[in-house]
């Protein structure tokens, strides 16, 4: 069974501005690079279609979603394209970029998380499906451009999308409208992301014994 948005709803289009947001993130972290065009153009889609595609390979749902419709790929050839003819522009947007991609990860575990369900997943995978809809993007992005994955360090980053997930769960199973499911998740991952970087909290790091 395959979840499909027939609607333009607001969960599709922030699905599709955070498609955006993820190619601009990935066109940019190959400038600072300095990797050639094919470089950026290549490291843009990675960044913006990884995570679905790694979900949608593991639930069976194929073709995936974004060979499905034309519109996301178009979107990130957008969002490259943009990125490279006015990189000094983006480039000083980064914190309204921030925004957006955390308000990416937040709508990106929900769709996640929902296919997964719709395809009879049990709660604890959904979760995980839901988290990797958000993050295995930017995992590939920055293992392919020699950089420490984001997830990886002490940022509250993985950590909102799975306590959003969680509370996904937890008012999808008391028959809560979906409408306030999917609100309230998107709203709880962006408040944790920001909250956490606002006030520099971050994971404890793991530690083999006394550092030299």
């Amino acid at each position: 069974m395959k979840l499909m948005m027939h609607s333009f709803d607001l969960l599709l289009l922030f699905d599709y501005i955070g498609t955006m947001v993820f190619a601009i993130s990935g066109t940019l972290t190959a400038a600072q690079k300095r990797l050639d065009v094919f470089g950026a153009i290549f490291i843009g889609f990675v960044t913006a279609i990884g995570g679905g595609t790694v979900r949608d390979i593991m639930l069976g749902n194929l073709p995936v979603t974004w060979i499905q419709s034309y519109n996301y790929f178009f979107i990130i050839l957008a969002g490259i394209v943009i990125t490279i003819v006015f990189k000094t522009v983006v480039n000083k947007l980064r914190n309204t970029l921030f925004l957006f991609d955390t308000i990416g990860i937040g709508v990106f575990t929900v769709i996640g998380l929902k296919q997964a369900l719709a395809f009879g997943i049990s709660a604890p995978i959904a979760v995980m499906m839901g988290l990797s809809s958000a993050v295995v993007g930017g995992i590939i992005r920055d293992t392919l451009t020699n950089e420490v994955p984001l997830i990886f360090h002490k940022e509250i980053y993985a950590t909102a999308c799975i306590v959003g997930a969680i509370i996904f769960l937890i008012m999808h199973y008391l028959n809560v409208p979906e409408v306030i499911c999917e609100s309230v998740t998107v709203i709880s991952i962006i408040s944790i992301r920001l909250w956490a970087v606002k006030y520099n909290i971050t994971m404890p790091h793991v530690s083999l014994g006394e550092e030299e």
